[in-house]
């Protein structure tokens, strides 16, 4: 038997505070150089093109690149470029490829369709000299060094901080930069939360939901998969809205939910679900800085809800590595999967 203490996994995912204090000093004068470009020449709208672990954190880019800059970002989908050979129209757009390897060919594919078409291209890789990088214009290494567990930790943590650290500076945003400069240490105290309450209730579930809103939804599909891909555990992620359109009608006794509440004004609605749940009996765990009492996954404060969905992926971490072990699996080496998938 492994022991939760001696996984790939927790090693991993206990180095991200270093690897995001190391990644923001590396690449200020890359972000610096990207953002006088951006302010130049203003892209009309942002697309981003990822998948798995690195479409969650795509998907809190939308969501901070939208409430932050404004600016219309959507998700490319990979196969209209790559299996339908569609070029889209991305004249004047931001492009932003998010990939640990850098080595799928469909999102390679599409980085070429987007540069062609005229699209300022920018690839968020841990592999610097990756094939994706090198079609890039600009290269923001996520800087998080070797990852060796399947389960992606610290590379998806280190993509939403780059993410993080490069909408702080286009912006200029006064809050939002100081909360940066705190962001490793608050992560190193999100480490330290125990959620073993959550891994007590799972151990022996089958089914699960995972909600968020907004900048915390991101956050939910990364722990939905994570559930999935580390304990064989059936999970999936629903905005704390849309679980309203129709999947709510399976949630009730012995039905166990997670809600991740943001600290910002999806946090009150988000909470409102959980607790609705809770009330027909489904056994619910609530994550939400400041809240206290039955069902409460501590959370440190957040310096600013941009910060929140980094601070609670880190604390899940511990506790869906700890819960695989407990399920008897090993989180380093789920059935089925390599490190590096590559999709056409």
């Amino acid at each position: 038997m492994i022991s939760a203490n001696t996984t790939k996994m927790h090693a991993e995912a206990q180095e991200t505070a270093d690897a995001v204090a190391r990644q923001f000093a590396a690449n200020a004068d890359v972000i610096d150089a990207l953002v006088a470009r951006l302010k130049r020449n203003p892209p009309r709208f942002i697309v981003t093109c990822a998948r798995g672990s690195s479409d969650h954190a795509a998907t809190y880019g939308k969501y901070l690149f939208e409430t932050t800059l404004g600016l219309v970002t959507a998700s490319a989908s990979p196969s209209v470029g790559s299996v339908y050979a569609v070029q889209p129209h991305l004249d004047g757009a931001l492009f932003v490829a998010i990939s640990q390897s850098g080595k799928s060919p469909d999102l390679v594919r599409n980085a070429e369709i987007a540069k062609a078409a005229g699209a300022l291209v920018v690839a968020l890789v841990n592999v610097a000299d990756s094939p994706l990088a090198r079609i890039a214009d600009t290269v923001i290494p996520l800087h998080a060094g070797p990852e060796k567990s399947v389960a992606a930790t610290k590379s998806y943590l280190c993509s939403l901080a780059a993410l993080l650290q490069l909408t702080a500076r286009w912006s200029g945003d006064a809050a939002l930069l100081a909360a940066t400069q705190t962001l490793p240490d608050k992560l190193r105290e999100a480490w330290q939360q125990d959620w073993s309450a959550l891994v007590d209730g799972l151990k022996d579930a089958r089914n699960l939901f995972v909600l968020g809103r907004g900048l915390g939804l991101g956050a939910a599909q990364e722990a939905a998969l994570k559930f999935k891909e580390t304990c064989g555990l059936h999970a999936e992620a629903f905005s704390s809205a849309e679980v309203k359109h129709g999947p709510m009608a399976i949630v009730g006794p012995g039905f166990p939910v997670l809600a991740f509440a943001q600290d910002d004004d999806t946090g009150a609605g988000t909470a409102a679900v959980a607790e609705e749940f809770r009330q027909r009996g489904a056994p619910v765990w609530l994550a939400r800085p400041g809240a206290t009492g039955a069902g409460i996954l501590p959370l440190p404060a957040s310096q600013h809800p941009a910060c929140t969905p980094l601070l609670t992926v880190q604390a899940f971490y511990g506790a869906v590595n700890a819960l695989a072990v407990a399920r008897g699996h090993n989180p380093d080496v789920p059935p089925h999967l390599n490190k590096v998938t590559e999709t056409v």
